[in-house]
């Protein structure tokens, strides 16, 4: 069989019992079908990434393939899951469809931040989700500033912000009342965590146009940069956050049948009549 993806890395976690059965069937469905399996380490040889988990393992398999640009397909073994859409009963159905050449590609917005310290030191990082500055170790809240292409926005008091993508506008910035933005829209969400002010409201802007923040000086000022729920450091007052789009960006691949708003419809139960219940 004529196979559109020749050589594929599988990215899981083995020692996951949800996730060792259909690792161990989609290798030996793939090396049936004459594709070769790479490790992780051989990403820039690789035509797909396949990975089976949560979005957690969607994130990872993101950060692996952000520089060889190999698109992935995602296998849900996690608990919500909006990243990886094909379920286990579908697996080796779907698989077999995209290696045939059916399938639909779907190009994601990648965020870069910039953390640049007072001493002149950087550090840079990329989100396929958000960037989140939060309060660290304290139970003050922080004071901290935030500006769009350089025009000044607002000075937020409360635990923090997030710059989610439209990709993580249904993670974290979901969870504090950000709007639900489709995946292929080029723009950034701004949302406050739990705002002292309650007319301080996510906004959304355009993606080329850089977010920058920067913490104020407040007694016992603790705060840290968060990329995809992994921590950048520390961030202090003189310390600057710019967040951007990326030059790269991630693409996913769905079967046929992909369908975001149904997939929203499952997973937030759009439409159930929850005064229906099994007696």
């Amino acid at each position: 069989m004529s196979i559109s993806f020749r050589n594929i890395v599988i990215v899981g976690k083995h020692d996951e019992p949800r996730v060792t059965g259909p690792l161990k069937s989609l290798s030996e469905y793939l090396t049936k079908a004459g594709a070769a399996l790479l490790s992780s380490e051989a990403i820039e040889d690789a035509d797909l990434v396949i990975a089976i988990g949560g979005d957690g393992t969607m994130l990872y398999a993101s950060r692996l393939a952000r520089e060889s640009g190999t698109p992935i397909l995602g296998i849900n073994r996690g608990r919500l899951g909006f990243l990886a859409d094909v379920t286990p009963d579908e697996m080796i159905t779907s698989v077999e469809n995209v290696l045939q050449g059916n399938f639909t590609t779907d190009s994601r917005l990648l965020l870069e931040a910039r953390l640049r310290h007072e001493n002149g030191d950087e550090e840079v990082a990329y989100a396929l989700n958000d960037v989140v500055l939060q309060r660290r170790e304290t139970g003050r809240m922080v004071d901290f500033e935030a500006r769009v292409a350089g025009q000044y926005v607002n000075t937020h008091s409360g635990d923090g912000l997030i710059i989610a993508t439209p990709t993580g506008s249904t993670a974290y910035a979901l969870s504090c009342g950000g709007p639900i933005v489709e995946p292929q829209l080029d723009v950034v969400i701004v949302v406050p965590v739990c705002p002292h002010t309650l007319t301080d409201r996510p906004i959304v802007v355009s993606a080329n146009q850089p977010v920058e923040v920067s913490l104020l000086q407040r007694d016992d000022t603790k705060a840290e940069i968060t990329v995809d729920g992994f921590s950048m450091g520390g961030i202090v007052p003189g310390d600057n956050l710019q967040i951007s789009a990326a030059k790269n960006r991630v693409t996913l691949v769905h079967p046929p049948g992909y369908d975001f708003y149904e997939i929203l419809r499952s997973k937030l139960f759009w439409g159930r009549d929850n005064r229906k219940r099994d007696t």
